[in-house]
């Protein structure tokens, strides 16, 4: 599964190298010595992202999804699994399986209460191509700032998860309630009174699975208003 996400990215690759290529070549007529040059010069590159490609991406990327699998496999607990998912994250980078256990190791750091170490692995985490988990990873970076009691950093990054979610009904919502939370424990409650009311405006869905309204009442009166 994972060699099939690595293929649109080599795909990708060779397309741009093919539009350089041939965006030379139409220029060839007006400038025959310096295209000459530029053609030679992207044909290296050619070479050289295509080496990288297949002789050190390849083998890397097999390896970090094994090492991944393998923690996946064998790790008995949180405490242990955190252990040998950082080891992963910190071996193979943004390789594939490394990407991956970086935001494992970042979701165990955070059940086992160690909140600063997980910001780290949450951070390193680059996405997957889907935009639920990545939202969800900036999500959790929000949780551990909430639970370090670093209440602006933890409304900036559900702001942040909040534009990752792309427009996901079942889940903007959920990181609005928690900005609402947030503000309140600031005493915001006009901020808190925005959120309420946004979700029970734009995600009447979501509104109905708790009483949405006794929330708007409350900042409201608190709020002076």
């Amino acid at each position: 599964m994972a060699e099939n996400k690595q293929a649109p990215q080599q795909d990708e690759t060779l397309d741009n190298l093919n539009n350089s290529l041939t965006s030379a070549g139409e220029a060839i007529v007006k400038n025959s010595k310096m295209i000459g040059w530029c053609v030679g010069g992207v044909a290296v590159v050619a070479l050289a992202v295509l080496a990288y490609i297949f002789f050190v991406q390849g083998p890397k990327t097999e390896k970090s999804i094994t090492a991944f699998n393998n923690v996946e496999a064998t790790a008995a607990n949180d405490s242990l699994a955190a252990v040998e998912y950082k080891k992963v994250a910190d071996e193979f980078g943004s390789a594939v399986g490394g990407n991956l256990a970086a935001l494992a190791a970042g979701q165990a750091l955070y059940e086992e209460g160690k909140y600063e170490e997980a910001i780290k692995y949450l951070q390193q985490f680059g996405g997957n191509g889907d935009e639920a988990i990545q939202a969800g990873a900036i999500c959790m970076i929000g949780d551990c700032y909430v639970n370090l009691k670093k209440y602006d950093e933890a409304i900036s990054y559900f702001d942040k998860a909040i534009v990752a979610a792309n427009g996901n009904g079942a889940l903007i919502p959920r990181y609005l309630d928690k900005k609402a939370t947030v503000f309140a424990a600031q005493k915001n409650y006009a901020e808190a009174l925005k959120c309420y009311e946004t979700i029970k405006k734009d995600y009447p869905k979501y509104s109905t699975s708790y009483n949405v309204d006794a929330y708007i009442e409350r900042e409201k009166a608190r709020a002076g208003k």
